[in-house]
């Protein structure tokens, strides 16, 4: 990972940890999923028309800028 990644996740979890941290959690009431029922179904059918692409290559030729380059001991 790179130094702002490293910067932003751990940014996320210390904002994290602040508001966890900072309040009080109780549980007043159970919870319950509800009862489900289900039942066979099909899939909707599609006909997708794509575009015709054609994908090639050119040489090509870049001029580029003389550089020069002195170092010195």
């Amino acid at each position: 990972m790179n130094r702002s990644t490293k910067l932003a996740v751990g940014g996320s979890l210390l904002a994290l940890m602040l508001g966890v941290g900072g309040c009080t959690i109780e549980k007043e009431e159970s919870g319950q999923l509800p009862d489900v029922d289900v039942q066979g179904g099909n899939m909707p059918e599609y006909d997708v028309k794509d575009a015709d692409v054609d994908v090639g290559i050119k040489e090509r030729s870049v001029p580029l800028p003389n550089v020069d380059v002195e170092t010195e001991r």
